[in-house]
């Protein structure tokens, strides 16, 4: 990524180096920044300039990130204005002049958006997707796009979480060589590394939960239809949706409070009337532990003792702060793989070409884009190939009864039968596990390295889930996951922030090159993954 830092070299703000983490605005929440901002301390272009700043000096040189793939020429210019606000007396809430950053499929003017392809690195969106249009209208500062797994990894199911041919590799911030996680994968680092105060992720499949989690961020899934889809480059229409991903609870709930809304163009936020929350910072409360009912799902357990260990330390926290824990099993773990790997090659067909489409992007068809991808092999698949896409583009319209059941049994399966049966049958506010394993070596050779994970559940079922730091194995941090039904977001991030202030377990990166070999797994692993109709996938755990 060009350096696009905006004043002269000489004169920049002294950026973190690595070692002795020093950067000024390492760490800060959003409070702590408004309110140096509203003291006269600070003005939204310093800010700006100096995470620009520090993009240069460990993103695109010291440690090399790659988190960020393309910054917006305007911020600056953006930050001005609110700040010209501000001294006119007009602050528009709480993220006002705060400098943020978006995934790479998400549409933000005037900058490109790509999903991470090549095939689509001069696609220029003519306006912003639903999302930054509210959070321009709050303030906030668009400060630029983050890589991600390329077409939010789906495009090959050996692919490498974190790559794309447009962006490289995105690493991680705590060790170097460890994988990022995917498909948010520059977001997570991003904001991780304090090269934002915020950003934003989306999720299928576990694509804000993982890299929250292995990045040490709390990352929040939301119910699909609490936030707006349109503008966003799609894979699926049954269990898409965007949220936030921050170093705390309170930052996280403030841009959710931001990011919801009912959008015309995304008729399932019709759904959401009556059910969103405009301030879910006000739901936050330490003490929200004492009383709740929670299940553990031991089936999202068994597959890495450390990860193991560092949830039983969280149950145990959670007891102290009040919180009542059983052990529950979900009837129908897992059950949901096969229906969900169809649903997600018709939808993703139907969803990506209508988005190619009606955004004049410079390839129309998943046809096109395989044949660009054929056509450029060598800059497009050096490490994996593109057999999702393949696979998506020989499915059938969304009225083949072979999708329309497979989604009817997804749903009921994950959500009906599974979450939504367990927290009745044991009277609960919300089932928790671990989020995922802790991040693996990078192998682009071999691909990703998954052991299990417990974000899958909510994903399928459409419901949300929150993640926040529950510790670290050898410096790699993991998360716990709190899931609940269908707009439960209040009470899961008041559970999460009482998580968070009895344990505060978030540290911050060091920038370490290597911790050497991978901690091994249990001998007894995750089941093996279902059989799948031939025009489906093999089930993994991969997040997408």
């Amino acid at each position: 990524m060009p350096n696009l830092s905006f004043e002269d070299p000489a004169n920049k703000a002294k950026a973190a180096a690595p070692a002795g983490d020093d950067f000024a605005f390492a760490e800060m929440d959003i409070a702590s920044l408004q309110a140096r901002m509203a003291r006269g301390e600070l003005t939204s272009r310093a800010l700006t300039q100096a995470y620009l700043d520090r993009i240069a000096a460990i993103d695109d040189a010291g440690p090399k990130l790659n988190a960020v793939l393309e910054l917006n020429p305007l911020a600056l210019q953006e930050a001005e204005t609110r700040d010209a606000e501000r001294r006119a007396g007009r602050v528009r809430g709480p993220l006002h002049g705060i400098p943020v950053l978006l995934k790479d499929n998400i549409d933000a003017t005037p900058m490109a958006n790509s999903a991470g392809t090549l095939a689509l690195a001069n696609h220029q969106p003519k306006a912003d997707a639903f999302l930054v249009g509210r959070l321009r209208a709050a303030g906030a500062v668009v400060l630029g796009k983050t890589n991600l797994s390329e077409w939010a990894n789906f495009r090959s199911s050996r692919s490498t979480s974190g790559w794309s041919s447009r962006g490289g590799l995105t690493r991680n911030p705590y060790v170097l060589d460890r994988n990022a996680c995917g498909s948010s994968s520059g977001t997570g680092v991003a904001i991780a590394a304090s090269l934002a105060a915020v950003g934003v992720g989306t999720e299928t499949d576990g694509s804000i939960i993982c890299p929250s989690a292995v990045n040490g961020l709390v990352g929040v899934k939301p119910t699909v239809g609490l936030v707006s889809r349109s503008g966003i480059i799609p894979i699926s229409r049954t269990q898409d949706t965007a949220g936030p991903m921050a170093r705390s609870v309170a930052d996280a709930a403030a841009l959710l409070s931001v990011l919801v809304g009912r959008d015309e163009r995304d008729p399932v936020t019709a759904d959401s009337s009556g059910r969103a929350v405009f301030d879910y910072e006000a739901r936050l409360r330490p003490d929200a532990l004492r009383g709740a009912r929670l299940g553990v799902v031991r089936q999202a357990m068994g597959y890495h003792a450390a990860t193991d260990a560092a949830m039983e330390r969280a149950i145990a926290a959670m007891r102290r702060a009040g919180a009542e824990v059983v052990d529950v099993i979900v009837p129908t773990w897992g059950q949901w793989d096969a229906a969900e790997s169809l649903v997600l090659l018709h939808e993703f067909k139907a969803g990506v070409e209508h988005y190619l489409a009606s955004s004049g992007a410079p390839v129309s068809t998943l046809a096109h884009v395989i044949d660009y991808n054929q056509r450029h092999s060598q800059a497009t698949m050096p490490h994996f190939g593109q057999e999702l896409l393949e696979q998506a583009r020989a499915t059938n319209s969304l009225g083949d009864p072979v999708y329309l059941s497979a989604r009817s049994d997804a749903r009921r399966l994950a959500r009906t039968e599974g979450l939504e049966a367990t927290l009745a049958a044991h009277g609960l506010d919300a089932l928790i596990a671990p989020a995922t394993s802790p991040a693996w070596r990078t192998d682009l050779a071999q691909g990703d390295r998954f052991l299990g994970a417990g974000y899958s559940l909510a994903a399928v079922a459409g419901t949300p889930s929150v993640t926040v730091p529950m510790g670290d194995v050898k410096g790699l941090p993991v998360g716990v996951i709190f899931m609940g039904p269908a707009w439960s977001e209040p009470r899961l991030l008041g559970l999460a922030y009482s998580f968070e202030q009895a344990t505060r377990a978030r540290k911050a990166p060091r920038f370490v090159a290597s911790i050497g070999a991978d901690p091994a797994p249990l001998p007894a692993a995750i089941p093996a993954p279902v059989e799948l109709p031939s025009a489906a996938t093999p089930s993994d755990d991969r997040p997408r």
